[in-house]
């Protein structure tokens, strides 16, 4: 099941960056150090209580006009319209109610989409309230005071958020159709690929980067079997600087890759690899989500007998964080191997859900420790007692050992690769979390 996505806006100085950070906790400062994964502040997973959703910031806002302001605010809002489940609107106690939140009010109105009004840098509840009311005539809602900078009333806030959540997981849990999701930079051929899986011209298809404007769902029938495929948007505005373009494509593959089994990573064939390309393929690794990279338009690049080795050499270099990828070369435009995608993307999420016996993982586990030795440090060695499978979708393991603390990142590895080589686990990335478990506990 999919995690609801949660968008902010907001104008320049309300405080939309603190918040988002105060929500985010300390992991969006960083982003983990998966080589590929995007450092910008565009998204963060963030849990409250028992709910778990995806918290997007839809980007900033320069302040040169009061004109310039209004239109990036609207585009904002139809970001957040288009891709979020509820919208923050975050407005400012001390600026107070200002023309452009009235504008983009209206416009968010009209999205039918929950909006929680939040009132920011309320410090002082009692000294403040007054001004807190006036956000009454935006005509949207109760407004929620806050202050981010000092923590007060965010949980208030949350569990207005949390309110608005879709209550359809029940519906979800039931469908148990592949879902497949199609990401990759704007114009790399996402939309073609689909259309000619589909045998028609379904979803717009254009030369201009960024025509398809939302995440686009479509149900496709091989050999009696159903696959629903996402197709992920690109821009709605065709004239964005760079920086923008990366930003919007990001937010929308987050929000495509959530509702994903299998994740299609398409890259041009002609462009080759990019950074983009690795950022993009980060956001499916990090969530563990079934891989596989589709190079598009191979019919359009001169080969030798070398091509295709060379080509595989420079993807496995850029995205070394996910060697267990599978990689297709196709071409949407002549159709060619696009029909054995659907034999892979079985064989992902055959991966995807497979159990492997506590007692064979032990065997395997043995063996492994004979063969390499595991660390020590200051004369304490690291003992490894016990593991077992606890999930799928990734397959996820837990090791229990006497110290966490010797299990270096590349014993985890070794171990992971020697899973590897008796099960395949071909296209998924698995995940292993290590719990300390004093001896005499055994």
């Amino acid at each position: 099941m999919s995690k609801p996505v949660v968008a902010i806006v907001g104008r320049p100085n309300v405080g939309k960056s603190t918040l988002f950070n105060v929500l985010a906790g300390e992991m969006i400062s960083i982003v983990k150090d998966t080589p590929g994964v995007t450092r910008d502040r565009i998204y963060a997973d963030v849990s409250w209580l028992d709910k778990e959703f995806t918290l997007i910031d839809t980007g900033g806002i320069e302040p040169e006009s009061s004109d310039v302001i209004l239109s990036q605010m609207r585009e904002q809002a139809q970001i957040a319209i288009d891709t979020a489940d509820v919208i923050v609107f975050i407005t400012d106690v001390r600026q107070g109610l200002v023309d452009a939140d009235s504008k983009v009010a209206d416009m968010l109105r009209r999205s039918q989409k929950p909006i929680v009004l939040v009132v920011n840098k309320v410090d002082n509840f009692e000294k403040f309230m007054p001004d807190v009311y006036e956000f009454y005539n935006l005509g949207i809602g109760d407004p929620v005071p806050v202050s981010a900078a000092s923590r007060l009333g965010i949980g208030d806030m949350l569990d207005e958020v949390t309110r608005h959540f879709p209550e359809h997981a029940a519906e979800e849990e039931e469908d148990d159709r592949p879902r497949v999701a199609i990401v990759g930079k704007p114009n790399v051929g996402k939309s073609s690929i689909i259309n000619k899986l589909l045998g028609e011209q379904r979803v717009i298809v254009s030369d201009v980067a960024g025509t398809t404007r939302d995440a686009i769902d479509t149900d496709i029938i091989h050999n009696g079997k159903e696959y629903v495929f996402i197709d992920t948007a690109g821009l709605r505005r065709k004239n964005k600087i760079k920086e923008e373009l990366e930003r919007y494509s990001i937010i929308r593959t987050v929000t495509a890759v959530e509702r994903a089994d299998v994740v299609l990573m398409v890259i041009d064939a002609s462009e080759g690899i990019t950074e983009q390309d690795a950022k993009i393929a980060g956001i499916a690794h990090e969530r563990g989500k079934g891989i596989i990279i589709v190079v598009n338009k191979w019919d359009a690049i001169e080969k030798n007998d070398k091509t295709m080795k060379e080509y595989e050499n420079e993807i496995r270099r850029v995205l070394a964080f996910m060697p267990y990828a599978e990689i297709m070369y196709v071409s949407a435009k002549t159709g060619q191997r696009l029909p054995k995608l659907y034999d892979m993307i079985d064989m992902v999420i055959e991966n995807q859900t497979m159990r492997v016996a506590t007692g064979v993982l032990n065997e395997i586990m043995t063996e492994a420790v004979a063969m390499q030795q595991p660390p020590s440090d200051k004369g304490k060695r690291l003992k490894l007692y016990y593991i077992t499978q606890v999930s799928v979708k990734p397959p996820t393991f837990v090791i229990f050992v006497n110290d966490k603390e010797l299990m270096h990142f590349s014993y985890t590895r070794y171990l992971e690769n020697k899973i590897r080589e008796a099960f395949g686990f071909r296209g998924t990335s698995l995940k292993f979390f290590i719990r300390e478990r004093k001896e005499k506990d055994r």
